[in-house]
């Protein structure tokens, strides 16, 4: 059968002359802010403006250095560029972080990509505001309130040493990144959640994740197709396991353990507080937001105890103390935890030098003034943590590898891993038991070294060790 080109060609000449006049829409709006005093700086062309030379400096791990620094030496501190379609303002400092991060739901809002917003889900912490989002967090709280962490110690320490015992011991090199990510996803899923993990749950997590940041593109074959069909099925798979959590709750069978996140979640639903979908969609947040990142940061601490010796023999001195202060067979305490305090500023450090995130965007929700520039209402905000990280006004030689440093405060929102303001991670403090416990539990039972050294650090979107931080290991002779 013949196709009638008649009726095509008019539907895709409109639809080219509709995408053409929205480019000029946005191209002659942007040139209308120049009446305004905007920060210095480049927009280029409509919509593609300085993308390339982003992601090419995010694809080499050297988005501060490339693509940042040299238009911080140029501009200033503060300066605008256009990234994937939007106007877009770079901030840097301290004083910056806090104006922006601490003005959440005042002057800006959380910015994700919209293949972000649908795979982690729409009604999920990062995207919520006002009493919605004051309801989760409140929920995550107190689940890792003093009280709720106590609780949580010898769980994870349970979890850690059954991880151990099944896929370390025998074993001569095991990969530290790959199996840090199926510890930390089993944590947050048995500990903080009460779900038996099954085999095959961590890939379905993971095809997830890997359209996060792509073109919301719904091509078969795609990234965002592929992540988009997982997201399906664990929305399936959760949406069992909270029914039947609000079963157990209706008849009163719910059974002590690891769980209270998934109880307190289940039970705001129950009380009108949050639909079935928040619960879900803060579920698949969560299981993210305690996995990826928390796993980088171990293997970065791991990386920099290896590169240097002398805090590593203090570090192990410190959890030695600890064990030795322990009968046979006894657990970590919390109160063990609490004396894990070079160990902390290790991990901190490591994180200063490799922070899990880059850091993340803002939306102006109103005109904005700040450092003696207008930031236009719909314009972009990036605020980044290499900005004061690597910054000797905040850090003295910040290039060093100094956990001493840690040992006097730092200038608030100088130091941002975990981001800051109202949406300043909700889990860090479970990421930092998972640490602390994993470190101990490694280096009182094993010897430890790194196969690569200098193995390189990737970017996709989130940094990882590119060969997945290969470690020798044998069991420490008691």
């Amino acid at each position: 059968m013949a196709f009638d080109l008649s009726f095509v060609l008019p539907l895709f000449s409109a639809v080219v002359a509709l995408a053409l006049a929205i480019v000029f829409y946005n191209f002659t709006s942007s040139n209308n802010k120049s009446k305004k005093n905007l920060p210095p700086g480049e927009l280029g062309l409509p919509w593609i403006g300085e993308t390339l030379e982003f992601h090419k400096a995010q694809k080499n791990n050297r988005l501060y250095e490339e693509f940042v620094q040299p238009r911080i030496q140029k501009n200033g501190k503060t300066f605008k560029t256009r990234l994937m379609g939007s106007p877009t303002v770079v901030v840097n400092g301290a004083e910056a972080n806090k104006f922006f991060l601490s003005n959440e739901f005042k002057l800006v809002v959380s910015s994700w990509p919209t293949s972000s917003v649908q795979l982690m889900g729409s009604d999920s912490i990062m995207e919520t505001q006002g009493d919605a989002h004051r309801c989760v967090r409140g929920i995550i709280a107190t689940s890792l309130s003093c009280s709720g962490l106590e609780a949580m110690v010898p769980m994870i320490c349970n979890t850690v040493q059954s991880h151990l015992d099944e896929n370390w011991r025998g074993k001569d090199v095991i990969s530290l990144y790959r199996l840090t990510k199926t510890l930390t996803f089993t944590i947050m899923l048995e500990c903080m959640l009460g779900i038996e993990v099954q085999p095959e749950m961590l890939g379905m997590f993971e095809k997830v994740l890997e359209g996060v940041f792509s073109l919301p593109f719904r091509f078969p074959g795609t990234a965002f197709s592929r992540a988009k069909n997982a997201r399906i099925e664990v929305e399936k798979m959760l949406l069992n396991i909270v029914r039947k959590k609000r079963e157990e709750i209706a008849f009163q069978q719910v059974v002590g353990g690891g769980g209270m996140l998934l109880f307190r979640l289940v039970k705001a639903m129950i009380q009108g507080e949050m639909s079935e979908k928040e619960v879900v969609d803060n579920m698949v947040l969560l299981v993210f937001a305690a996995h990826d990142t928390t796993s980088f940061a171990i293997t970065m601490t791991f990386r920099m105890l290896a590169h240097h010796p002398n805090c590593y023999s203090q570090l192990l001195q410190e959890h030695l103390d600890i064990k030795d202060n322990r009968r046979p067979g006894e657990t970590l305490t919390h109160e063990d935890i609490k004396k894990m305090n070079y160990t902390w500023q290790v991990a901190r450090e490591s994180m200063r030098m490799f922070p899990p995130i880059f850091g993340s965007f803002r939306k102006a929700i109103v005109d904005i003034e700040y450092d003696g520039f207008t930031i236009p209402k719909g314009w972009k905000v990036l605020w980044t943590a290499y900005g004061t990280h690597y910054e000797s006004e905040y850090f003295e030689d910040p290039l060093r590898f100094n956990p001493s440093r840690f040992e006097i405060p730092v200038q608030p929102y100088a130091y941002l891993p975990f981001g800051g303001g109202p949406r300043q991670c909700a889990g860090y403090q479970l990421a930092k038991l998972n640490i602390l416990i994993l470190i101990h539990f490694v280096v009182t039972q094993y010897e430890w070294s790194l196969v690569n050294p200098q193995e390189p650090i990737a970017v996709d979107p989130l940094p990882f060790p590119s060969q997945g931080m290969p470690i020798r290991i044998s069991p420490k002779l008691s």
